[in-house]
C-alpha cells in the first residue's frame, strides 16, 4: 500500500492505528512505514501526519476520534475559546465530559467529566465538538478550584490580551449566570463564586491577589481613578482609599525596552503625587501565586501604619 493510500485515512491531520489495520495495514508494516515517513506519535493508538505539530488542538482531536462522543470541556474548552485559567504553561491534562455518562478514563493525561450535557451546550470548533463558552464557565464554578474558576469567568468577560492577541469578551455575565441554572452538583456553590467576579480585572495575577485580600476581610477599590496634581487621570489596580494605599500588581513581562521601564517608573512617581495616594505597594505576580500570606501581611502592615 502506498502513503496516499494511507492519508486517506487521516481525519484533521489525525491518523488511528485501528484505522489503517482495519483497512487492511499489518502492524509490522504500518510503523514501519510510520517511522519511515516522519509520522509523529500522538499517543497510543493515534499518530500525527508529517509536518503536523503536536498541539493541544491535535491532542484532543487525538483523544476524541479514540473515544468517539467526549466532548472537550472545563480547562480544555477554556483554553480552545481563549479564556484565561490557572493552568499555565504546558499543555497539562485535556478534559473532557462525556453526555451519555458512560465512558471510563481509559486514557493517559485525559480527565472524562461523567455529567449531563445537552447538545445546545455544545458546538463545533475546528472539527473538535466543544463546550460553549457559557457553559464551559459554568462546569468550571461547579467544579472549582474557586480562584480558577473566578479568573476564567473574568477573563471570559472582558478585554484580555491571551497569547500576544488583543481579544474581545467571550459571553456576557447574563448567559453565564442562564447556564448556572441547571439542576446540576455544585450549582449553588457556583453561584455564590460568579458574586465574587469584578468585571474591573485585568489579569489572572489582578484577580488572584483581590481573592486573597477578599478572604483575609481586606476589600479595596478595584481600577480605582486617581489624579495627579497637573490633573491626569490614573488608574490604580487596587486603592484603600480612606488609608490612602494604593497596590499594584505587576505582571510576568520584562519593561521590554529602556523607554518602557522609564515610562513605568514615572508613573509610579505620579501616583505617589496623587492626593489620593499616601503610600504605594506593588507586588510581582510571583509574590501572588507563591507569596500570597507575606503580600498580605505587608498590606495589613502598611495599612496600620497608615492609620495609627
Amino acid at each position: 500500500m502506498g502513503r496516499g493510500e494511507l492519508k486517506g485515512l487521516v481525519e484533521g491531520g489525525v491518523l488511528l492505528t485501528s484505522r489503517a489495520v482495519a483497512a487492511g495495514w499489518p502492524r509490522v508494516t504500518l510503523f514501519r512505514r510510520l517511522e519511515a515517513e516522519g509520522w509523529t506519535r500522538i499517543r497510543s493508538g493515534a499518530w500525527a501526519e508529517p509536518g503536523q505539530e503536536v498541539g493541544v488542538v491535535l491532542r484532543l482531536r487525538a483523544a476524541q476520534l479514540l473515544k468517539p462522543g467526549l466532548v472537550v470541556s472545563h480547562r480544555s474548552a477554556a483554553r480552545l475559546w481563549r479564556v484565561e485559567t490557572l493552568a499555565v504553561g504546558g499543555l497539562g491534562t485535556l478534559e473532557f465530559t462525556d453526555p451519555g455518562l458512560r465512558a471510563r478514563q481509559g486514557l493517559a493525561e485525559v480527565r472524562i467529566h461523567r455529567i449531563p450535557l445537552p447538545r445546545s451546550d455544545t458546538v463545533k470548533w475546528a472539527g473538535l465538538q466543544v463546550t460553549r463558552v457559557p457553559r464551559t464557565l459554568a462546569d468550571l464554578l461547579r467544579g472549582g478550584p474557586r480562584d480558577d474558576a473566578v479568573v476564567a469567568v473574568e477573563s471570559a468577560l472582558t478585554y484580555r490580551r491571551v497569547e500576544g492577541q488583543r481579544r474581545a469578551p467571550v459571553t456576557t455575565p447574563a448567559a453565564v449566570s442562564l447556564a448556572l441554572q441547571a439542576p446540576l452538583l455544585g450549582s449553588t456553590r457556583a453561584r455564590d463564586w460568579l458574586r465574587l467576579v469584578d468585571l474591573q480585572g485585568g489579569s489572572p495575577a489582578e484577580t488572584v491577589a483581590r481573592l486573597r485580600m477578599f478572604d483575609a476581610g481586606l476589600r479595596p477599590e478595584s481600577q480605582a481613578e486617581v489624579r495627579t496634581p497637573e490633573g491626569r487621570r490614573r488608574y490604580l489596580d487596587f486603592l484603600f482609599r480612606a488609608a490612602g494605599l494604593a497596590v499594584e500588581i505587576e505582571g510576568y513581562a520584562y519593561h521590554g525596552s529602556r523607554d518602557a521601564h522609564r515610562r513605568d517608573v514615572a508613573r509610579f512617581n505620579q501616583i505617589l503625587q496623587c492626593p489620593e495616594v499616601r503610600s504605594l505597594l506593588r507586588f510581582s505576580a510571583q509574590d501572588v501565586f507563591h507569596r500570597a500570606d507575606w503580600m498580605v501581611r505587608e498590606i495589613e502592615s502598611a495599612l496600620a501604619a497608615l492609620r495609627a
